[in-house]
């Protein structure tokens, strides 16, 4: 059947089509790794919410494109070039993206009909948030999938602390505090992947998805079984010192532990957080270990708080533009100079009280921008 475009395909970063009774969804912001910006966001929620109600449509599928064309490339997260500018501006834009992304991702948590992820390329950040709800969730050889907020002065939103957190055994807090990059094999293995292709038949199995009848049963795992690899997975090398390590109380006796232990492994994990922010290191662990235990509409809604708190600093008598987020994309997409001045520097100088307000919500239930998720 004829592809039906529903949205213009030239100077547009969303492209959406129907074929057969799938939509079909085409990130195409290519030079930017198709990085997420508020209009991408408004684009991709009015689209799935039109094809939500649409009997048309029985199933929707989300790729990315390269500079080659579609594939190579999923999304590597937000516009953080955009969060610095806005930050610094006192952009009423900025909280308007966290809002509606943080809606998206839930949106496609919940979404009533099959979701199909292709997850080729750089997978970050928002990239996880648009994908981490699929009900198939594909990785190819190409895969490069990270959480690397904490790189930057942040922590992993867009669901990060509820889909990390139930990571096997303390793998969520290493994945989480390291911003580490895992490939097909572990993010299958970790739970944040459910299948991988060769990136040769990606092509192939889109073009199938047109052809291919979600309502009969199994036609979804026949679709899989054409297309999916056989090989076997490869366990991680690392599980047993993820687990000693992370299961640790505190940032703190996580890093020390890692520095008395003379593995190659150990060192580099302990050299990388190191490097990164020490006050969202305890707030990310903090994060994860407290959305264990909630919902995804609570964690989202706990993920907006601190967002605020992350670029509105009120409670750490900093302005806006001395944020932990400011200057940590100031050093590496900004300036570049890879040089962070993390306030405070070291993991020991971090202060409870430094902590816990990022968990305090600036709105009474009722006013919560999140306040209808559920």
């Amino acid at each position: 059947m004829i592809a039906r475009p529903e949205m213009p395909t030239s100077a547009t970063e969303v492209v959406t089509e129907i074929h057969g009774h799938v939509g079909l969804i085409t990130l195409n912001r290519p030079r930017a790794l198709n990085a997420l910006s508020l209009p991408m966001i408004r684009a991709l929620a009015a689209c799935l919410l039109s094809w939500r109600e649409n009997p048309a449509v029985h199933a929707v599928a989300v790729r990315g494109s390269s500079k080659n064309g579609p594939f190579g490339a999923f999304c590597a997260g937000g516009d953080i070039r955009f969060f610095h500018q806005a930050a610094l501006a006192g952009n009423d834009e900025l909280d308007q993206f966290f809002t509606e992304e943080y809606a998206l991702n839930h949106l496609i948590h919940s979404y009533p009909k099959p979701y199909i992820a292709f997850m080729d390329g750089i997978v970050m950040g928002g990239g996880m948030g648009i994908s981490q709800g699929a009900q198939i969730r594909i990785v190819t050889e190409r895969t490069r999938m990270a959480m690397p907020e904490t790189n930057i002065g942040l922590f992993p939103d867009v669901g990060g602390g509820y889909f990390l957190s139930r990571c096997p055994g303390h793998s969520g807090e290493w994945l989480a505090l390291t911003g580490e990059t895992v490939g097909a094999s572990l993010a299958i293995e970790l739970g944040l992947a459910d299948t991988s292709f060769e990136a040769a038949q990606l092509a192939s199995a889109w073009a199938a998805l047109g052809s291919t009848d979600f309502d009969r049963k199994g036609a979804v795992d026949q679709w899989l079984t054409l297309f999916a690899n056989a090989e076997d997975e490869v366990p991680s090398p690392h599980t047993a010192q993820i687990d000693r390590h992370f299961s640790k109380h505190s940032v703190s006796a996580i890093v020390h532990s890692l520095e008395a232990d003379d593995s190659p492994w150990s060192q580099h994990t302990a050299h990388t957080l190191r490097r990164r922010s020490p006050l969202m290191l305890q707030v990310v662990l903090a994060q994860i270990r407290r959305a264990r235990h909630m919902t995804l509409a609570d964690d989202l809604r706990m993920e907006r708080d601190m967002i605020h708190h992350c670029f509105h600093p009120d409670h750490l008598n900093l302005s806006d533009a001395q944020s932990e987020a400011v200057e940590g994309i100031r050093a590496l997409a900004v300036d570049k100079d890879n040089t962070p001045r993390w306030n405070p520097s070291r993991i020991e100088q971090v202060e409870p009280g430094m902590v816990t307000p990022f968990f305090s919500s600036p709105w009474m239930p009722a006013a919560h921008p999140l306040r209808e998720l559920r």
